[in-house]
C-alpha cells in the first residue's frame, strides 16, 4: 500500500491521516463488513442508535446502512476524512459525520445503544514495542477512550471492538470493573484470524476476567516506585545539609 507511513508512530499523527485521506478513497482494515456481519447481527438491532469511532474511510458504515442499520453517527479526528465521507453519504438520512477525539466525546451520557470501533485501538497501539507491556502513555490514552465509550452507552448497550489483537493481550485493556461491562469474544477470518469483542454495559465481568484485572492491578502495585513520605523528604534534606 503506497500510503504506509515511514514509521508506525505516524499512525497517531492526524496530519498523516489528513494527507492520506486527500487521495485514498477507501480502505477497510481487517476486512469488509460482510466478513464479520454474521457476528455483529447477533448483537445489533435495526433500530439501534449506533456510534462508530475512528470511522476512517472504511465502507463499513455504508454497508451497515444498506443492511438496514440507518441511525449511525460516525466520528474521526481527521477533518479531511469527515468532509469526504459527509459528501460521499450525503444521500443517506440518519447518517452523520463529526470531527471528534475518541477521548473527548461530546455526547450526553447514555446516548447510544451500540458503539463500534474497527482497528482504531490497533492504530493507537501500533508503535508499541511489545504487546506484553503497553507504555503508560498509550495505556492512559486507551483508558480515556474506553471510559468515554462506557459513559456514552445506554444501560444494556454494547461496545463492539473489531481487532487483530488476541484475547490474551486485548482483554488486559478491556477487563476493568469501572467500565461496568461484561466481555464476550468471537473470531473470524480465512487463513488469518481476527477477533470481535462484545462488551455489554451493566453486566459484570466474568470470574476469569475479574481475576485478570486483579492480577494486573497487583502487578502494577508491585512495579510502582515507593511513595516518598514527609519523613523521607526531611531525612533526604538533612543528609544533603550535613554532607
Amino acid at each position: 500500500m503506497d500510503s504506509l507511513p515511514e514509521n508506525n508512530s505516524r499512525y497517531k499523527d492526524v496530519d498523516y491521516w489528513d494527507e492520506r485521506y486527500k487521495t485514498e478513497v477507501c480502505y477497510d482494515w481487517l476486512g469488509e463488513f460482510s466478513k464479520f456481519q454474521h457476528l455483529l447481527e447477533k448483537h445489533l438491532k435495526k433500530e439501534d442508535s449506533i456510534l462508530i469511532v475512528g470511522c476512517g474511510n472504511s465502507s463499513m458504515s455504508g454497508d451497515m446502512y444498506r443492511a438496514g442499520y440507518q441511525s449511525i453517527t460516525n466520528i474521526d479526528y481527521s477533518s479531511v476524512c469527515v468532509s469526504n465521507m459527509k459528501d460521499r453519504y450525503s444521500h443517506c438520512p440518519g447518517m452523520s459525520w463529526l470531527e471528534m477525539d475518541i477521548r473527548q466525546l461530546s455526547f450526553h451520557d447514555a446516548s447510544f445503544d451500540v458503539v463500534i470501533e474497527k482497528a482504531t485501538l490497533d492504530a493507537i497501539m501500533v508503535d508499541e514495542k511489545s504487546p506484553w507491556e503497553v507504555s503508560p502513555q498509550t495505556s492512559a490514552f486507551i483508558h480515556q477512550a474506553l471510559a468515554e465509550v462506557s459513559r456514552c452507552l445506554k444501560p444494556g448497550g454494547r461496545f463492539i471492538s473489531v481487532t487483530f489483537a488476541q484475547p490474551f493481550f486485548r482483554k488486559r485493556l478491556l477487563a476493568r470493573a469501572e467500565y461496568h461491562w461484561s466481555i464476550k469474544q468471537y473470531s473470524y477470518g480465512d487463513g488469518f484470524e481476527y477477533f470481535v469483542y462484545v462488551m455489554t454495559k451493566g453486566e459484570e465481568l466474568s470470574p476469569e476476567d475479574t481475576a485478570l484485572e486483579r492480577k494486573l492491578q497487583e502487578k502494577d502495585a508491585e512495579s510502582s516506585p515507593p511513595r516518598r513520605t514527609e519523613v523521607d523528604d526531611k531525612d533526604d534534606f538533612l543528609s544533603h545539609v550535613l554532607l
